[in-house]
C-alpha cells in the first residue's frame, strides 16, 4: 500500500487537478473514493468544509488543491511544474487564481451541473443559471485565448505547468456541455492547447481512471440544488 492517499470522488474538478498532478510527477498513490461518505464523519474529520481533494502522505493531511499541488510538486522528485522566475511563477498563481473566481464557478456552478450532473439525477436544469453564465465564460475563454496565441504553446512558457493541469479539467468539463463545445469551436488556441494537454500520458493515464464515471449519476449531487446553485 502507498503511503500516499487522495480521497475525493471521480469526476470532481479539482480532485482531478490533484490527480493529474500526481501522476505527472510520478508519485505512486492510492485513490479512496469517497462518493458515498460525503458530508460523513469520515470526510468531514479529513475536510471540516466538507469538500475534496484531502491528501494523506504518511503523518501529513492536506486539503485546499493549490496546497496539495505544492507540496506534491516540491516534496517529491521529477522535473518541476512551476516556472524557474519569480515572475513566471507570480503569473502561474494567477491563472490558478483566475480559475477559482472566472472559470470554474460559472463553467461548473453554472453550466456543467445544470446541463451534465442534474439531468443525470432526473432534475430539471435552472436554464436562469445557464443564461447568467454564458457571457462569463466568453469572456474567460477570450482571455485564455489571447494569452494562448501570445505564448509558446501552454499558458506560462513552453512546458506544462501547474497552471495547465489546474485548467485542463474544467476546460475539459467545458467541452462537454452543449454551449461549452460550440464556444470552443471559435477558439483554436485552447482546442490545440487541449490538444497537446491531452496528448500527455500523465491526462491519457488519469482521464482513463475517470472515464468508467462519466455520465452516471452522482447521488450526493442531489444536495448541491441547495448548497451548490447560484439562485436568480
Amino acid at each position: 500500500m502507498s503511503d500516499v492517499i487522495l480521497y475525493g470522488f471521480p469526476i470532481s474538478t479539482y480532485v482531478n487537478v490533484a490527480r493529474l498532478v500526481l501522476t505527472q510527477k510520478g508519485v505512486d498513490y492510492e485513490f479512496c473514493n469517497l462518493a458515498a461518505e460525503m458530508g460523513q464523519s469520515r470526510h468531514l474529520k479529513l475536510h471540516p468544509f466538507n469538500r475534496v481533494p484531502i491528501l494523506q502522505h504518511g503523518d501529513v493531511e492536506l486539503y485546499e488543491t493549490a496546497a496539495i499541488a505544492i507540496y506534491v510538486d516540491e516534496q517529491f522528485g521529477g522535473a518541476s511544474l512551476q516556472p524557474d522566475s519569480t515572475l513566471l511563477r507570480a503569473r502561474m498563481h494567477q491563472w490558478i487564481s483566475a480559475l477559482s473566481s472566472y472559470y470554474y464557478p460559472y463553467i461548473a456552478f453554472h453550466l456543467s451541473h445544470e446541463r451534465l450532473i442534474y439531468p443525470n439525477l432526473g432534475i430539471a436544469p435552472d436554464e436562469k443559471v445557464v443564461a447568467v453564465a454564458l457571457p462569463k465564460i466568453a469572456r474567460a475563454l477570450e482571455v485564455m485565448e489571447r494569452t494562448l496565441q501570445a505564448g509558446s504553446g501552454f499558458l506560462i512558457g513552453d512546458r506544462p505547468t501547474l497552471a495547465d493541469f489546474f485548467l485542463l479539467p474544467t476546460m475539459t468539463s467545458l467541452s462537454l456541455t452543449p454551449e461549452g463545445s460550440q464556444m470552443l469551436n471559435g477558439k483554436p488556441a485552447i482546442v490545440a492547447w487541449s490538444q497537446r494537454m491531452g496528448a500527455l500520458p500523465s491526462v491519457m493515464k488519469v482521464r482513463a481512471e475517470v472515464a468508467p464515471f462519466i455520465g452516471k449519476p452522482l447521488e450526493h449531487a442531489r444536495t448541491w440544488v441547495d448548497t451548490h446553485r447560484p439562485r436568480y
